[in-house]
């Protein structure tokens, strides 16, 4: 689908909902016209505009694991989804993001796949610090370490010396540390017996492990001034010392995720691997923590972690909720969910959106991104907020039908989604790198 603009009495503008023609030209938004003018060509009319959602957290898995994932059904399911841009995770490829290689191999496997435009981070693991700067001229958005084992051994974790040393080069660089911050010694001293009741994996990743891994990465901040950024915040209890790191003028902001704000220990089955997460999914007080530290601007951005595996690893164990592939697939429908659960809190769809779009396009510098304005990207998603998504897992675009989503029912769903002013295709995406 090619349009020359839409027409809407919803169109979110600089956070406000206002009736507005958007108008497009070779792919920017050209105008944001009033509602009655006179436009040329195709206008559509249509129940609401807002900025196309940025997505700085998703695991694509290609080159290497695409039975897992990959770039065509990623970015399809993306698009679906009301994604427009997409950061792909270093890891879970082979080769990972962690050479001039290796994302060589990257932009390799993704071009003509894209359905929608896609950025690349890089990882920091241990020694491969001299491997960084390159990295970052070649236009990552910036480099993601772990702090425990990733899951993969391709991907190491780094120790707490290590940390500092590639802190000191990201600040050299003036570039983002993206941090999985759960503490490995934590971790190795919590009981985690094989056990499909999911208490027992929630009991084997204690909220101590993000607090301890999170004072560490604060630390390290305060020592060399690097910019650093928590990802998946999943407890709680860390706000607290995320607001005093602030409140220190530490250059930290944090992100959290959809299925940490709509899903609650109290509520997910046993032996139900696509429930499993790293950090996990705690209770529901902690839900409700998580969603005012969002509203008190402790929390800055919404993002998927989108972390697909296939049915052979998602049952590994049969059950056993320690041997199976953690991660929740739901680029899909993540934002459809997260303004469901917000409604119902009282949230604006206008905040969801500037948490999903504007938020993470400023994160990693993209300024034509998330926003509806002149000279930006049209990126635009169409969306009906009277209508019903039923979650089918078989029917969501991404590889395998897999989804702690899956039978969810929400009020709102994602009409259209246009990619610089085209509706997003295979081969319509772009590969994206940082500019400054």
């Amino acid at each position: 689908m090619t349009v020359d603009a839409l027409r809407s009495r919803r169109v979110l503008v600089a956070d406000a909902f206002v009736p507005a023609t958007v108008v497009i030209r070779d792919g920017r938004i050209d105008a944001v016209a009033p509602y009655d003018g006179e436009v040329a060509g195709t206008v559509l009319d249509v129940p609401c505009v807002l900025p196309g959602v940025v997505d700085t957290h998703v695991h694509v898995n290609e080159p290497g694991r695409t039975e897992w994932e990959g770039f065509v059904t990623a970015t399809l399911a993306a698009a679906a989804g009301g994604v427009t841009t997409i950061v792909d995770m270093p890891l879970n490829s082979v080769p990972p993001t962690t050479t001039l290689e290796g994302l060589r191999a990257k932009q390799e496997a993704a071009s003509g796949e894209l359905a929608v435009d896609v950025g690349f981070w890089g990882g920091a693991v241990p020694g491969n610090v001299a491997d960084l700067e390159p990295l970052w001229d070649a236009g990552v958005f910036g480099f993601k370490c772990f702090l425990s084992p990733s899951g993969v051994d391709e991907f190491p974790h780094l120790s707490p010396p290590e940390l500092r040393d590639a802190l000191a080069e990201v600040e050299r660089l003036g570039a983002l540390m993206i941090v999985h911050a759960e503490d490995a010694a934590v971790l190795a001293a919590a009981p985690a017996p094989p056990s499909r009741a999911y208490q027992d994996f929630l009991l084997s990743r204690p909220d101590r492990a993000e607090t301890e891994a999170i004072g560490l990465l604060l630390d390290g901040a305060r020592e060399t001034g690097a910019r650093v950024h928590v990802l998946h915040l999943s407890s709680a209890r860390a706000l607290d010392q995320l607001a005093e790191a602030r409140a220190e003028g530490l250059p930290v902001t944090v992100e959290t995720c959809p299925h940490y704000l709509c899903f609650a220990a109290e509520s997910i089955p046993d032996a139900a691997p696509a429930y499993k997460c790293c950090p996990p999914i705690r209770d529901r007080g902690n839900r409700d923590a998580l969603w005012q530290g969002l509203v008190d601007g402790i929390v800055d951005v919404v993002v998927s972690d989108h972390s697909p595996a296939t049915e052979a690893e998602k049952s590994r164990g049969d059950g056993d909720l320690q041997q199976a592939w953690g991660g929740v697939a739901g680029l899909q429908v993540g934002f459809t969910a997260v303004t469901h659960e917000a409604r119902t809190r009282g949230i604006g769809l206008e905040q969801v959106s500037h948490w999903m779009s504007r938020g993470t396009a400023d994160l990693v510098g993209l300024t034509r991104k998330g926003r509806i304005e002149a000279g930006a990207d049209a990126d635009l998603v169409v969306y009906d907020e009277a209508a019903e998504l039923v979650v089918d897992a078989r029917e969501l675009a991404h590889r395998n039908p897999i989804s702690a989503y899956d039978g969810q029912r929400y009020v709102g769903r994602v009409v259209d989604t246009l990619v610089r002013g085209r509706a997003g295709a295979t081969g319509w995406g772009q590969q994206l790198r940082r500019t400054a």
